[in-house]
């Protein structure tokens, strides 16, 4: 949209802000503010209707006239353009809202003389340049930028990769700025020149300038020296020298000269501002992210609308749009890549361009008929880059598409060095492909990391001979594994942000050489020392999946030398302990648990003891054998006590604790899971990272549950909401996981329904997105409570009945106790009395003899309550049900079963006609609590003490 108000009063200014129409300039108090397009559409179109209403309409017509949009998208812009303003802070008022009908601008407005313009000689009567797009997409900032930029510096080079836009948005920015220069606009295309003597000559040839004489520069600058006008030099780099040289006279000559040039290199003049154009953004490999963001990023909507410009029908289902993501990241958001692809659609169907994407990078598809022949594929296009480079420039870029994504300079010295080429000429040669945009740069704090885009580098590894990838496979995959073993245990000691980031990148890297290293013609040796070192990585980063595939094809590798070794110990664990986490307690777990516990011992090393003791109390807590857990988890914490180590020690306490809230001893593994999550965060790396955690981030989730048990609701609350807030800071989704785990069992049993459901739906979307199946079954189990409390109960039993038997399946019984409570008290809703009986009388008989006591007392509860509740009723035996479950609660010290029992049991009382004997039972239990007043089970109490007086 252009700007609607008068051309001779183009400075419009309203309190601290002054608006340029024709500029399309937000400027506060000397400060350029940044509006996005539709922003300032709808800032121009308010201020030049002061005063008067502008319906939504016709907002909306004017600033989407070609586009159909919602009432949302208006108020979404608006929104933006007011908080820009400053519009309601400090008494500030510029738009007002019309309800219902639209909006009006009501600040006052001046305006005043408008920018200087450059004026233009009547000998330059037109403007000579391409045609402008009629649409262009994810640019509209640029242009602005740009625009703002060469005004004030009078030098821009835009410069970046070959086919990201840079001529695009050149013209783009040129046709913005004609009206300024009158006309006086010059577009001067180098890619088709060749003879650097010819620089000037072009320029002069096109401003009807004489070039009969060789050198055409002296009478080029006179001719310049007072004129006033825009020149637009596409297309440097080849020639970067002669224009470097003539642009730095030009500057120098004419005051009133502007140039604007595109180049994959800057001219590295004094005069020069560069500015680089990055790719067109797009949507993060991210599962979790909408259908609706995805298609908000400008390389999705340019595929888009350069498939249906081709004659491609596509079907936008959110599996599509999410193709279309994939090929978008494939080809790194270049411009001239997504057009490439966007063409084929209608020929091979969207999921066949983006298998043949995947197969290879199709560099020969053709483009259209009157680009540039350097533009027509981005094979010519990068024949054009690659032919500009020296011959040591074009053997470093060779050898560094050995890297996939991010590198390091270390990485790319130490691997791409060789005796025919040293590491000063690598260095140099890094710093001309950065500076020729063949190599991106990317800071990650102190720290700046390297990467070939995914065209380029899939053309150099087509120029890469048989030699020089074995050679470079195998140094790239020694240098990885060297990289792991240094900092693979820092990884869970860093905290989010810039300081874990150039990890989880350098991860593509090492998977790339275990692939290399179990291939063909790999080297099994460092693939076996390469996954070892890995095994505590994806771990940490919960990539159990890959864990296990490498920890298993590294074990069958072993020769008989190496059985015993600190690398088979280092895979037996991850196998095991990758198998657990995603199948639950299989065969295959325990026994490499047990295989690496041997290794462990043999080589009598105390912390390699631990870092497999820990997984087996782990592994024994999740198939129900708390007896066993107990006896795993003390020797962990009595091997922890003896180092000096203060995480290790941590984590021997939450073991510890963990294995003691579940056998029913509450006052000890209170003390065990404070002790644990007590810890402060260290900077160094500690021995006890290896399972991929530290004690003090898991031990939250059980402290809420024991202190729930123990009497005190609010603390566990806010334990529960701290430790999950907590593990999602951390961003490790094992941790988050069970810190949900334990967050929702406290949720559920205070009554919280509203918490339990937000929590269970994060819990489904983390651990399905990291293939943890059993904690998907025990959320799906936790729903299926929630629909029974929220009177759909028999839909709550069908979802618990699928749950527990997908997690006895699976062998992970660790919750089962609890859902079986859930399932039993949705059978007694609907009278399904004989089935409740039979599944709580199996679940007391697993529980004396299995361990997980904690449960007892609700057991004993719930199984009185079936007793009163059928023919006929056995009052007798329910009361003795609720005696034991007194005792159990009072040994454990679990006042919040103990309350839920003392009102039942008081409420049969009552009905006998024992009134003071129902208040002497109940009244002390209640009075012991100081807290959580709120909650379901205290105000059930609390209802029937008043009763009673």
């Amino acid at each position: 949209m252009t700007g609607t108000g008068d051309d001779t009063a183009d400075r419009l200014t309203f309190g601290p802000f002054s608006l340029s129409v024709n500029q399309r300039l937000l400027v506060k108090e000397g400060v350029s503010i940044e509006l996005g397009a539709r922003a300032m559409d709808l800032l121009i179109t308010l201020v030049s209707a002061p005063n008067k209403l502008v319906s939504k309409q016709d907002l909306i017509l004017r600033v989407w006239p070609d586009v159909i949009v919602e009432e949302g998208s208006l108020r979404f812009h608006m929104t933006g353009l007011r908080k820009a303003l400053g519009d309601g802070q400090d008494g500030a008022r510029y738009i007002t809202t019309i309800a219902g009908r639209g909006y009006c601008f009501v600040a006052p407005i001046a305006r005043s003389s408008p920018l200087p313009t450059v004026r233009s000689d009547a000998d330059f009567p037109h403007a000579i340049l391409p045609s402008r797009l009629d649409r262009m997409v994810g640019r509209e900032e640029d242009i602005l930028r740009l625009s703002d930029k060469l005004m004030k510096s009078r030098m821009v080079t835009i410069v970046g990769v070959g086919g990201v836009g840079k001529t695009t948005v050149a013209t783009a920015v040129a046709h913005h700025l004609a009206p300024n220069f009158k006309g006086a606009v010059l577009f001067a295309d180098y890619g088709m020149l060749s003879d650097s003597g010819l620089v000037a000559a072009g320029i002069a040839s096109m401003l009807g300038l004489s070039v009969g004489s060789d050198d055409v520069r002296p009478s080029l600058l006179a001719y310049l020296r007072d004129k006033q006008i825009l020149l637009v030099l596409d297309t440097c780099e080849h020639l970067i020298d002669p224009i470097a040289d003539l642009v730095a006279n030009i500057i120098e000559a004419a005051p009133q000269v502007y140039l604007l040039a595109t180049s994959r290199e800057a001219l590295r003049i004094e005069a020069e501002s560069v500015y680089r154009l990055d790719t067109l953004a797009c949507p993060p490999d991210d599962p979790e992210i909408s259908t609706e963001a995805i298609l908000s990023f400008p390389a999705i909507q340019l595929f888009m609308e350069r498939a249906a410009a081709s004659g491609a029908t596509l079907d936008i289902s959110d599996r599509d749009v999410r193709v279309i993501a994939s090929i978008c990241r494939k080809l790194d958001g270049v411009a001239l890549a997504l057009e490439l692809a966007a063409r084929r659609v209608e020929t091979y169907g969207l999921l066949q361009t983006a298998t043949l994407l995947d197969r290879h990078l199709t560099l020969g598809w053709a483009g259209s008929r009157t680009a540039p022949p350097r533009q027509k594929t981005l094979q010519a296009t990068l024949d054009w880059s690659f032919g500009l480079l020296t011959d040591v420039e074009r053997v470093v870029l060779r050898r560094l598409a050995i890297f996939v994504g991010d590198f390091t300079l270390d990485a790319a010295l130490e691997v791409s060095s060789t005796p025919d080429l040293d590491q000063r000429a690598i260095f140099g040669a890094i710093d001309s492909l950065v500076g020729k945009s063949l190599l991106a740069t990317n800071p990650i704090g102190a720290m700046m990391r390297y990467r070939l885009l995914d065209t380029t580098r899939a053309y150099a590894l087509q120029h890469q001979t048989d030699e020089d990838r074995a050679g470079l496979a195998a140094r790239h995959a020694m240098y990885y594994q060297r990289w792991l073993e240094q900092f693979g245990s820092d990884w869970p000691t860093l905290s989010t942000g810039l300081e874990r980031v150039p990890y989880f990148i350098s991860i593509n890297n090492a998977r790339a050489a275990l692939e290399w290293c179990f291939g063909e013609d790999g080297d099994v040796d460092v693939g076996i020392k390469l996954a070892a070192s890995a095994v505590p990585v994806f771990q940490v980063m919960s990539l159990f999946p890959e864990c296990q595939r490498w920890s298993e094809r590294a074990l069958l590798a072993l020769d008989d030398a190496s059985l015993g070794s600190l690398e088979e110990m280092h895979l037996q664990a991850g196998l095991g302990i990758s198998w657990m986490y995603m199948q639950g307690g299989r065969d295959t777990s325990q026994v490499a648990l047990r295989r690496g516990l041997q290794i462990a011992e043999e080589r009598g090393n105390a912390l390699d003891q631990l870092r497999i003791l820990g997984p087996l109390n782990m592994f024994k807590l999740r198939t129900g054998d708390f007896n066993a857990a107990l006896h795993y988890a003390r020797r962990c914490s009595e091997i922890a006590a003896t180092m000096a180590d203060a995480a290790t020690v941590e984590l021997g306490h939450f073991f510890l604790g963990n294995s003691l809230h579940f056998t029913g001893d509450l006052d000890a593994a209170r003390i065990e899971l404070e002790a644990a999550a007590k810890g402060e965060p260290r900077p160094r790396r500690t021995p006890a990272s290896y399972i991929g955690f530290e004690g003090r981030h898991l031990a939250g989730g059980n402290l809420g549950r024991n202190l729930w048990l123990q009497g005190y609701p609010t603390q566990a609350d806010n334990r529960a909401r701290q430790t999950i807030g907590d593990a999602a800071e951390l961003d490790h989704s094992l941790t988050l996981c069970i810190a949900l785990l334990g967050g929702i069992a406290v949720f559920l049993w205070r009554g919280d329904l509203r918490s339990a459901e937000e929590h269970i739906e994060w819990l489904i979307s983390r651990a399905g997105l990291h293939f943890l199946s059993p904690y998907v079954s025990v959320a799906r189990g936790f729903e299926g409570e929630v629909a029974i409390r929220r009177g759909d109960v028999k839909l709550g039993i069908e979802t618990l009945r699928r749950c527990i038997e997908n997690l006895h399946a699976a062998t992970y019984e660790v919750f089962t106790t609890m859902l079986e409570i859930s399932i039993v008290k949705g059978l007694a809703a609907i009278g399904e009395f004989e089935e409740g009986m039979t599944r709580i009388n199996r679940t007391i008989g697993l529980v004396e003899k299995n361990g997980d006591l904690c449960y007892m007392p609700e057991l004993l509860r719930i199984r009185a309550n079936l007793l009163l509740s059928m023919p006929p009723a056995l009052a007798d035996d329910a009361q003795t049900c609720f005696m034991r479950s007194l005792e159990h609660s009072r040994k454990m010290g679990a006042r919040a079963w103990e309350l839920r029992t003392a009102t039942d049991l008081a409420t049969l009382w009552v009905g006998d006609g024992r009134m003071s004997d129902a208040r002497a039972l109940l009244q002390p239990v209640f009075e012991r609590f100081g807290e959580g007043l709120d909650t379901a089970d205290v105000k059930a109490a609390e209802r029937l003490l008043a009763k009673l007086y």
